[in-house]
């Protein structure tokens, strides 16, 4: 349940970034935004890293092969 809790934050601003990115008319990502206000929290102690930290390291242990299937292509071209 933890991890659904830690997830429910990330989705949280990742929908935040999504929504300022149809708001304003900036050629910035959506996740772009969302990172930067999520960033911005943990900066100024409005979430606590301990709140995040461990869907955070499960996102970065995982991030390897969701870039399987992109070089997979970019190789073979």
């Amino acid at each position: 349940m933890k991890y659904l809790s830690q997830f429910m934050i990330i989705l949280g601003f990742t929908l935040i970034g999504e929504t300022l990115h149809r708001l304003v008319p900036l050629p910035i990502p959506a996740s772009v935004y969302g990172l930067v206000l999520l960033f911005l929290a943990l900066c100024f102690g409005i979430i606590k890293v301990e709140r995040v930290k461990q869907a955070g390291v499960f996102l970065i242990s995982v991030m390897p092969v969701l870039f399987v299937s992109p070089m997979v292509g970019i190789a073979e071209r």
